[in-house]
């Protein structure tokens, strides 16, 4: 399976870690032996396990993300506009689980792949929109979703 539903399963959001813990938002640049990602220039992520010892305990207390991305990296990844996530009234909006985490909303991908059989390789391109709007090729693996909308895999 891709990676992009599996992105974030050993990762916690920072903005959760530092409220929590109640220290500044830059801390994590002086911890040199905790990596970190960063999505959409926005999103700042730290990889699990690897917070100082003095700080570890928080852990257990911190929310899962594993197959959630907040929902503005995920628009982007499935080439699709924000607001499939964001509004009620969006006809895929039912057929996503969510998360909101220290205000950040996340969306479960990973649950959505799985529940519509869509399989994707790891470097595959991923294309979510209405039939009329998807670009569709020989090499394209094509999903039929729910309201006229679908899903192109592209390898």
């Amino acid at each position: 399976m891709s990676s992009l539903p599996s992105m974030l399963n050993s990762f916690w959001l920072w903005r959760e870690v530092y409220i929590k813990l109640g220290i500044s938002n830059p801390a994590y640049k002086y911890w040199k032996e905790t990596p970190n990602i960063k999505l959409n220039n926005k999103y700042l992520f730290i990889q699990k396990q690897t917070l100082p010892q003095k700080y570890d305990y928080i852990e257990s207390k911190l929310t899962d993300l594993s197959g959630y991305l907040p929902i503005k990296f995920a628009s982007d990844q499935l080439h699709v506009n924000e607001h499939i996530f964001s509004y009620e009234k969006m006809r895929l909006y039912k057929e996503f689980e969510y998360k909101f985490v220290a205000d950040v909303k996340f969306v479960n991908i990973r649950k959505f792949f799985r529940e519509n059989g869509i399989r994707v390789g790891k470097n595959s391109f991923v294309q979510l929109g209405k039939l009329e709007d998807l670009d569709l090729s020989a090499e394209a693996i094509f999903y039929k979703l729910k309201n006229d909308y679908a899903i192109v895999v592209y390898d």
